[in-house]
């Protein structure tokens, strides 16, 4: 069926309608079509030509062609084509059907103009994108927050120093919202970290003053409650908390902000946890990260005196291995893995934060990222996506990604509304399906994102 020259350009749809099942060919050429309906071959089992060339169609509806399984011809060649991620399933769709496809040039973009589609390679398009948009609040102000998982449900711990606890939150599976689930009493608590030994949970609350404990739940469907002391003499400032497995055993790292006191490494023995090793006394240590480099334990600690120095774990205790070079004014570092490497985030109140790699002899610098009044450069992985989030005092906190074919970090998105006011600590939580995202605030509430892929080729 060739149909001539039509008087409503838009009419492909209707006349689609008319077309009989058994027709075998169909020309719709020359005219000015600006679009055509996804259904407007349907039915047409039989089709074996279709051209829709030299009309004005910039794209093409996803699944246009499903069910034709006895197309051998599609012309398409003189439209003005925009080669966008709205033509990444007929790119996939080519290459797996029996038919000779005439495609044409691209119109568009700018960058694939006059390139013939069938040239391109569909695992070049970005056509999946990620959002991070506002869904609940909590409250109170914190300075960290945690996520872990225990008897299969998944749970966050907040530490909320004005509120003087650690708050347990959970899912509410009714009302689809997180939920308080329990609080422990911690005044002027800096960091809850939460470690599930089989039916056992334990809670480290290093607090500023009072002196930091341990909780421990024996089993489900008890409480927490104190059950120690934590160095009292040695925890005199702590500023984080971290917690780390050697030798087979898990141990807490305190990072002790104090001139009197000192770094201290606390590992179980029997029912409590208690010193092994003190660490960078005198140094006033702000923030400490474990990490696994060259297949050992390291740790990695920053302070208000010098550069953040590497240890490393050499015959049952810490040894210093080196530092890190051009890393002044690193208040807090966190690290993640991506195709092999190990990569820092460092951050810095004043000047640039940084972005290091690991070269298997020390870090070195990758790339700067203007901070003024950052806290956090925390990366976090969600889904497939490994992103990083800068929080500032001053500004929008900024969500980056981790763009593999440069090996950079690129803006994503900033975080707000609500805006966050002086973040602290980021985690994030998947539940029944869904992931989110925590932001914990000193100066404001607890937010929380919900994370969304975006298929931008549909």
């Amino acid at each position: 069926m060739t149909l001539a020259k039509m008087a409503d350009p838009m009419a492909i749809a209707p006349v689609a309608i008319l077309m009989m099942e058994s027709e075998r060919s169909i020309f719709i050429e020359d005219n000015d079509i600006g679009s055509i309906s996804k259904n407007a071959l349907r039915g047409l089992r039989s089709l074996t030509h279709l051209s829709l060339a030299s009309n004005n169609l910039e794209t093409l509806p996803r699944f246009l062609f499903r069910g034709l399984e006895t197309l051998t011809h599609v012309d398409l060649r003189g439209n003005p084509i925009q080669c966008d991620c709205r033509v990444l399933w007929l790119l996939q769709w080519m290459p797996t059907v029996n038919a000779s496809v005439g495609t044409g040039a691209c119109a568009g973009p700018t960058a694939l103009a006059h390139m013939q589609l069938r040239h391109l390679d569909p695992k070049t398009f970005k056509c999946r994108a990620i959002e991070l948009s506002w869904f609940q609040t909590v409250g109170e102000a914190a300075l960290g927050v945690e996520s872990f998982s225990y008897q299969g449900e998944p749970h966050i711990i907040l530490a909320q120093p004005f509120a003087g606890r650690c708050l347990i939150l959970t899912w509410d599976y009714s009302l689809q919202r997180f939920r308080p689930e329990e609080e422990l009493s911690a005044p002027s608590v800096v960091s809850c970290k939460p470690l599930v030994l089989g039916p056992s949970l334990f809670v480290l609350a290093a607090r500023l003053w009072g002196g930091s404990q341990l909780w421990a739940r024996p089993g489900p469907g008890l409480r927490l409650a104190p059950t120690q002391a934590l160095a009292p003499r040695r925890l005199l400032r702590p500023n984080d908390a971290e917690l780390l497995w050697l030798d087979g055993q898990p141990c807490f790292v305190v990072a002790d902000a104090s001139k009197a006191g000192s770094t201290t490494l606390l590992c179980r023995d029997g029912p409590g946890f208690y010193p092994h090793q003190s660490l960078h006394a005198w140094h006033r240590d702000t923030d400490a990260e474990a990490l696994e480099l060259d297949g050992r334990p390291h740790l990695l600690l920053a302070s208000a005196s010098q550069r953040p120095v590497l240890f490393h774990w050499l015959g049952g205790r810490f040894e210093r291995r080196t530092d890190i070079p051009e890393a002044e004014d690193v208040y807090a570092t966190r690290h993640f893995q991506a195709g092999g490497d190990v990569f820092l985030c460092l951050t810095r109140y004043i000047g640039d934060s940084m972005v290091m790699r690991w070269d298997g002899s020390m870090f070195r610098l990758l790339q700067r990222l203007p901070s003024r009044g950052a806290h956090v450069f925390q990366p976090l992985l969600i889904a497939r996506d490994q992103l990083a989030i800068l929080g500032s005092d001053f500004a929008f906190s900024q969500v980056l990604r981790l763009e593999p074919d440069k090996g950079l970090l690129e803006p994503l998105q900033e975080l707000g509304p609500p805006a966050l006011v002086a973040p602290r600590a980021f985690a994030h939580i998947t539940v029944a399906g869904r992931r989110f995202l925590f932001a914990a605030c000193f100066k404001g509430p607890t937010q929380i994102y919900q994370h969304h892929e975006l298929d931008l080729s549909a």
